[in-house]
């Protein structure tokens, strides 16, 4: 193999300059994004053997994807011979960033790390950014994936995420979510509670007890002219944002059929 990329090289070096110097870069690139995989693919195995928790796992990630764009830009650097000071020295890399700082790469880039710092949220906690919610996959560079109630992976952009108010929703290993259920004024609220709102809670989480351990809780919020609103707060083991999505709507359903069945009564 050595052999092979030594002629390999040989045989570039007659080529005329710039496609020399593009076939070498090419060969480093490939290398690096070589090696970038193999390396992922032993830190993935590396963090399951030590159960390292999923957001120190995104953070070596990151830092490894940053590694593999250095190394393989300095690379390229190195072939076309631009000076290594435009590429170290410290005020030319403040020039790049104040020269560039207004495109919405960099500020994402920027604004990813500063997420990773200051972690308002780690990897599997769920949140809500601005009028967006879900389970956070993955920090990336650019993005936040989140994984939404209507199970898709949406990508948040990280300047975004940082100028928008954050709610964490995982405390103590458990997502604690709430939701509103409204009712008229047919019936009183401690009626509602004790006929339809706790009779549906008990049923729930006798069949889901396994699922989600903590037993819901209710609140009567508010009651105005128009009607009364509950709020329902579920509990949810952290990381398992699709049950969530899955067992809220089954309450709701088992609270409304009661309240049906608790009008046909009159």
């Amino acid at each position: 193999m050595g052999l092979v990329s030594v002629n390999l090289l040989d045989y570039g070096s007659q080529l005329p300059q710039g496609m020399y110097e593009a076939l070498v870069s090419v060969v480093i690139l490939v290398s690096v994004a070589v090696g970038y995989k193999i390396l992922s693919r032993f830190l993935s195995r590396t963090g399951e053997r030590l159960e390292l928790e999923a957001h120190a796992m995104n953070g070596l990630r990151l830092l490894l994807r940053v590694a593999a764009i250095v190394v393989a830009s300095y690379g390229v650097f190195i072939v076309f011979k631009v000076p290594t000071t435009m590429f170290v020295g410290g005020s030319a890399l403040i020039g790049a960033f104040l020269g560039f700082g207004s495109s919405q790469t960099i500020n994402n880039i920027v604004a990813g790390f500063y997420v990773l710092i200051t972690q308002p949220f780690k990897v599997k906690d769920y949140v809500k950014i601005g009028d967006l919610e879900g389970q956070v996959e993955e920090i990336t560079i650019n993005y936040t994936n989140l994984y939404t109630p209507t199970f898709n992976l949406l990508k948040v952009p990280n300047t975004q995420v940082i100028n928008s108010r954050v709610l964490n929703l995982t405390h103590e290993g458990f997502i604690k979510h709430t939701f509103t259920v409204g009712f008229g004024h047919d019936f009183p609220n401690s009626v509602i509670m004790e006929r339809c709102i706790q009779p549906a809670i008990d049923e729930f989480h006798a069949k889901h007890e396994a699922d989600q351990l903590r037993k819901p809780e209710a609140y009567l919020e508010k009651s105005d002219r128009v009607g009364m609103t509950f709020l329902i707060r579920i509990f949810i083991p952290k990381g398992e944002a699709k049950k969530l999505y899955v067992l809220e709507p089954e309450l709701l359903s088992m609270i409304m059929e009661r309240w049906s069945e608790l009008k046909r009564q009159g």
